[in-house]
């Protein structure tokens, strides 16, 4: 073989090994934007989930209001601040109102993480439910069977959307379940917190959830407020408009803390 065929060999070889090697990172390239943009997409935004619950044909119950806790009875908003209660929905049996007090919380212990680890996810879930319980009573119990509300350091189930067939994942969801004890129509709160959360997303995430299983099933569109529709780089402290929106809800009807009747 001439020298001159050599080098056409050669060059021929150096070609393919250019083409492949820019094919591998060009691979590398779109997967590490997939995944910096997914990890954007999972931090962005909270979102909560509605379960399905149908009332038996043999029940039936009424919406009236309860009375207002002392603590938001208290409450004045000095400041005209104003509210998102336009953006709180009711559901088919009301809005989201506790009437018994104090709300049980169960911070359930995280797994798989080192003690101190576990012990600095407690304490920022903690510092939320102690910033909740200026404005309503909170009470953190050990015993899960009669917690109220559950908070878990766990992923939540991936979500597909509508018109899309990619499931995304989440950073926090908040579920509910509607039940009755000695007759009274009662509800129940899961919180799951995803273990990519850390620092003050920790902090920021259990805030947020809280206050929809306190009651404001709903976002706000203004970035200064807990329950802001997306996460933000510095995670606001519960606004006098989340205050606000909060005893708006509780001024509403709903069937929850009412017994239960019998249709005839």
């Amino acid at each position: 073989m001439g020298k001159k065929t050599q080098n056409l060999i050669s060059k021929r070889r150096n070609k393919v090994f250019w083409r492949h090697l820019l094919a591998v990172l060009s691979l590398v390239i779109i997967t590490g934007l997939l995944v910096v943009f997914t990890n954007f997409q999972v931090n962005a935004v909270f979102r909560e989930q509605d379960r399905n619950f149908q009332l038996s044909t043999s029940l039936q119950t009424s919406q009236k209001p309860h009375p207002l806790p002392a603590t938001l009875e208290r409450w004045q908003d000095k400041t005209d601040s104003g509210d998102y209660f336009d953006q709180i929905k009711p559901t088919k049996v009301g809005y989201f109102i506790w009437s018994s007090f104090p709300v049980k919380v169960k911070i359930e212990t995280p797994t798989g993480v080192s003690e101190k680890q576990s012990q600095i996810w407690v304490n920022s879930v903690l510092q939320a439910v102690q910033e909740w319980n200026v404005y309503l009573p909170l009470q953190v119990v050990e015993k899960a069977e009669i917690a109220d509300i559950k908070i878990f350091r766990k992923a939540p189930p991936l979500q597909i959307e509508a018109g899309s067939k990619i499931p995304r994942a989440r950073s926090a969801l908040t579920v509910y379940d509607l039940y009755t004890k000695n007759n009274i129509f009662s509800h129940r709160f899961t919180i799951l917190l995803s273990p990519s959360q850390t620092g003050d997303y920790v902090l920021s995430a259990a805030r947020h959830e809280l206050g929809h299983a306190l009651g404001i099933w709903g976002h706000s569109q203004l970035q200064t407020d807990a329950l802001y529709f997306s996460q933000v780089l510095n995670p606001p402290s519960i606004s006098v408009r989340d205050v606000n929106t909060l005893k708006k809800v509780y001024e509403q009807s709903t069937s929850l803390g009412w017994p239960v009747l019998e249709k005839d």
